[in-house]
Formats: structure tokens, sequence, C-alpha cells
């Protein structure tokens, strides 16, 4: 039944009314006092006649409307949601429909007809291996790729590096070296070396595969460092591996900001994961720049360890991964940062005689040379120390973490006992770093030891020590606090977690 026909049959119907009720008007000139009760009965049934047309009338309508939007195309998923009678939809409800893209998802990059991967931690197929990175190394006469993976020790993997250089493939013969700082776990850093040759010194692509089956590439890895720099993009670059379990959002503000005002210009973080409040300050970071968050996604493939001790942390790879990311971070950052510092964010290397890095860099190559690295001794302040409250915040007191400000007090060093110091160094003398020092360099010098009158390290932490310790007063922190407060107030402001 068509809404045409159907208003056609309520217009009639109006017009015998009007017509009735004419008639009736003039007959009751006739006679009235014989006809007024029947007249009036009359009329009433054709009221009731004409709003029982008009209530099926409008239930009609609302049947055909029904049935209209259940045949309607926009209902199939495979359509556009574009109805084909738009004139019925004026003026009714606006209904909620899935979510339904019309367009296709853009193509994932490929590199040779092959998709491209930027990982990190990326496995290569049929191995026990996972690829970190991959570099152009430009250090020596032939031209290498060096690729920084994670290697099960036992395995006695074989490799080969295909390459993508100008739409085509070619294969190379790859050799690789396990880092000796494995500490018995199962699995332990490796460098994978590919040596250039003439036909392609110019890859932009490389896949890591087990020997026997190079021939099945299912993704390359972007070759990074391809161009060598001369002028860096940024003087010190501050690598921290890893950020697992984080929520000490005050510690991470404040150590971001002695950062800055030690002269660092980036920040790279291999995170694992972290609570809500410090994903909101690394966003904070990421976004102005000074930031760069790398996903470290290895405990996805492996069994991680929380310590270093495979007797007491049990596991497959030390310590969350954080030796294979320090590596990469060395070479993603060679021809980036004039210098890289390798350290933890509970720890600052603060100079005595001058306030900054860049002032105290300088005075370090001077005294001890520029190919070297300089290792800054390591000094603890436990948080279970007497807390000193001459800069204590209460706008801060909610904030998770703890102020640093409040604890002066180190334990001192034992003489003759190992110290987990750490390093700044030329990130292009390095060929293999660890957590204290460098495996390998590339002219074969190692680090040097940073005399502590110049500058040393304040880690500061929560432990137990000895109750016969006599405790050094060591308040160097407090030179920057009037700088400190107030920049890491304005952070926290930024990021909603306190009032202005």
């Amino acid at each position: 039944m068509s809404i045409t026909f159907l208003t056609h049959m309520l217009l009639s119907s109006v017009g015998m009314f009007s017509r009735g009720k004419c008639d009736v008007k003039y007959k009751r000139l006739e006679s009235e006092s014989e006809e007024k009760p029947s007249k009036k009965n009359i009329c009433a049934l054709k009221i009731f006649y004409l709003f029982s047309l008009l209530f099926l009338f409008i239930f009609i309508v609302y049947i055909y409307i029904q049935d209209y939007f259940k045949q309607a195309p926009y209902a199939k998923p495979k359509d556009s949601g574009l109805p084909t009678h738009p004139s019925l939809l004026t003026n009714l409800p606006i209904l909620q429909t899935p979510n339904i893209s019309t367009s296709s998802s853009p193509p994932s990059a490929k590199a040779c007809g092959v998709q491209v991967k930027d990982g990190p931690v990326i496995k290569v197929s049929h191995l026990n291996t996972y690829v970190i990175g991959s570099y152009m190394e430009h250090r020596f006469d032939e031209k290498q790729i060096k690729t920084i993976a994670i290697v099960r020790r036992n395995d006695q993997a074989t490799f080969s590096c295909v390459i993508c250089c100008d739409g085509t493939t070619v294969t190379l013969s790859a050799q690789y070296s396990i880092h000796s700082d494995h500490f018995n776990f199962n699995y332990g850093t490796a460098t994978i070396t590919c040596t250039i040759k003439s036909t392609c010194l110019t890859p932009t692509h490389v896949a890591i595969t087990a020997r026997d089956v190079s021939g099945s590439v299912t993704s390359f890895q972007p070759i990074m460092n391809r161009d060598v720099l001369t002028t860096f993009p940024y003087e010190f670059t501050i690598c921290i591996s890893v950020m697992y379990d984080y929520k000490s959002v005050l510690n991470l503000v404040q150590s971001m900001e002695m950062f800055r005002l030690l002269g660092a210009q980036r920040v790279v973080i291999y995170k694992t994961n972290c609570d809500s409040d410090t994903q909101k300050v690394l966003d904070y970071y990421e976004n102005k720049g000074f930031v760069e968050i790398i996903p470290w996604t290895i405990k996805k493939h492996i069994k991680v360890s929380r310590g270093w001790n495979i007797n007491k942390s049990p596991g497959q790879l030390q310590y969350f991964g954080q030796l294979p990311a320090l590596n990469d971070c060395v070479y993603r950052y060679m021809y980036q940062s004039r210098y890289v510092a390798l350290h933890d964010l509970d720890e600052l290397i603060l100079p005595f005689k001058v306030k900054t890095w860049t002032e105290l860099l300088p005075e370090l190559e001077t005294k001890y040379g520029s190919d070297v690295g300089f290792e800054f001794e390591n000094n603890q302040f436990p948080f279970t120390a007497k807390a000193h409250a001459d800069y204590e915040q209460d706008k801060w007191k909610n904030i998770q973490g703890v102020n640093i400000f409040n604890y002066i007090d180190r334990v001192p060093n034992l003489p003759n006992v190992f110290n987990n110091y750490k390093i700044i160094v030329n990130p292009r003398l390095v060929l293999k770093t660890t957590v204290h020092g460098l495996l390998e360099s590339v002219n074969g010098r190692s680090t040097v030891w940073v005399n502590n009158a110049i500058a040393r390290m304040y880690h500061f932490k929560n432990f137990t020590y000895p109750s016969n310790t006599n405790l050094v007063r060591d308040d160097h922190l407090w030179d920057y606090a009037n700088d400190l407060i107030p920049a890491v107030s304005k952070v926290l402001q930024a990021c909603g977690l306190i009032e202005a």
C-alpha cells in the first residue's frame, strides 16, 4: 500500500464528513425538533470514523517507514551507509549505526617488494634470534652493516644479510659475535656484521636470515646511519635502559629537568611499561621533542631477568634486556649526538667546578684526551637515611615518588671494591658497550676515571645500609634547587598532576 493511496483515502473521508455536516445544517432548519437526537448521533459517528481513519493512516505510515529501514542499503556492512531515498529521512531522529570505514588502509611501506618493519625486536625466522636495529658502519676501510641483536648463545647459528639496493636484493654472508657480558644467561647481546660488496654500496634495507633460508625474506628493516654527519643535532643524549613497571613520577620529572639543566638535549628511553601518570609525563616530554620512546617488547619473546645475577634472578636474558638496548642507543645516536651518557633515571652526573656538562666535557678532554670515554664515580644516597626538609615542597607530597632534595647523605665508598660507575662517551669511539664502561672501542682505548673532585655521580635509591655506617653529608644537589624546583612544578602543572 502506497502513501499516495492512503492520502487519497484520507482526503475523501474528510470531504464526506464536510458534506454531511452541511446537509445536517440545512435539514436542521426544516425540522429541528424531530431530528435533533438522530443527527447528533450521526455526527458523533462520523467524527469517530474520521479519527479512526487518521489513526489507521499514521499506523500504516509508521509500518511503511520501519520496513524501509530494514531494507535500506546502509544496514548491509558492505555498502556505504547512504539510503536510496534521502527525502524520507527528513526530520527523523539520528540513528546510531556502526562506524564503517569506506576507505582502505594505506599500503604499508615496502622495499624490493617486501614489507618493511621498523622494529625494534624483530624475530628472525627459523632461529632464536631477535634483531634490534641495523646501522651502516663507516669507520673501517670496507663499508659494513652492523646489526644489534639478541641471540641464544648455544644455538651456533649461521646468518646471511639480504640487502635491498636499487630495487634488487643481494645476499651477503654474515659473521656475528656474542658480547662477553652475557652473565651466563641463555641469551646474549650480539653484533651481526655484513661486509658490503662493490655491487651495492648504498643499500637502504636489510633482512637478517638463517643462512640456509636466505631466499625466504618476509620483511626488511631500514638501515640507519647511511649518512656520516659532522654537525650533530644534539650535544648530549642520555640513553636510559630500560623503563619497566615504572611509577615514580616525581623522580622522573626531577631527573628530566636536571638533565636539561646539565645540558642534555635528548633522552632516549627503552620502555616496556609504566603507570598512567608516568605516561602523561612521557607524553609531555615527547611532545616537546626532549624524549624519544623506543618500545621495548622483548619480554613478549624471551623471559627477562630482573637482575644481573642468574642465581638470584632467573630468566633467559639479563636485567630486562638492558645491554642490547644500550648498544642500540649508541649506534642509533652515533651521528646524531656529540656525546652519549649511559646511565639510569635515578643517577645524576654532577660537575663541581662548573654547573653543566657543556662546560665540563671540554675540561675533561683537555685533561684526559678526546679519544676516550669518561667514568664517573658512583655515590649512593639512600632513601632510608634521615630526610632533610630544607627544600620540602608541600604541593609535591601527593605525587608518586621521593623528593631527592630531602636526601643529602651518602654512603662512603669502600676502597678496593668495584664501583658501579657510569660513562659519558663520544659514540663514534664505541664498538661494544656494557653497563659500566666499554667492551670494545675503535681505537682500542678504554674509558678513564674522572677525579671525583671534578665530577661524580649521585645515585638516589631505596636501599638498606649497615647500621654502623657513618654517612657523609653532601648537599651539592642543593646548588641546583633554585632552578630545579620551579621547573619541576611547571611540568607537574602542565601534566595536570598539581594545581597552579
